[in-house]
């Protein structure tokens, strides 16, 4: 299940920006942080797969949604220009930003890269 937040979920969660200059996870899970819109269709289209990611990763990755349109100051601190953008967190080491509506492969692909986390086998 995917978790809606606002900028202060973010300080606690993620990242307090407002007391740390240098970034620091606050987080015992990877994440991954879909800043997005209501009136985005990309967005929406990726939203479903997002949902499906959280279960297939549930308990190994948390992934949380930043309404832009609700938290500017949160988006405009991290220089959202484009949505979707998609905020991939490591437990250690820097954040990795990607944009668009990526397809369910590329998001497997990309939480095996900076996450290294295989693709969970899905029973049938």
């Amino acid at each position: 299940m995917t978790e809606k937040i606002t900028k202060q979920d973010f300080l606690e969660k993620v990242f307090n920006y407002e007391k740390n200059k240098d970034w620091h996870y606050e987080g015992d899970v990877p994440c991954i942080i879909d800043f997005w819109a209501e009136w985005c269709a990309p967005c929406r289209m990726v939203g479903p797969v997002l949902e499906e990611l959280s279960e297939e990763y549930k308990g190994k990755l948390r992934i949380y949604k930043v309404n832009t349109e609700e938290e500017q100051e949160l988006a405009g601190a991290f220089g959202i220009r484009s949505i979707p953008s998609l905020l991939f967190v490591p437990v250690d080491g820097k954040p990795q930003m990607a944009t668009g509506a990526l397809p369910k492969e590329s998001f497997q692909q990309a939480i095996n890269d900076i996450f290294n986390l295989p693709k969970p086998e899905v029973a049938n």
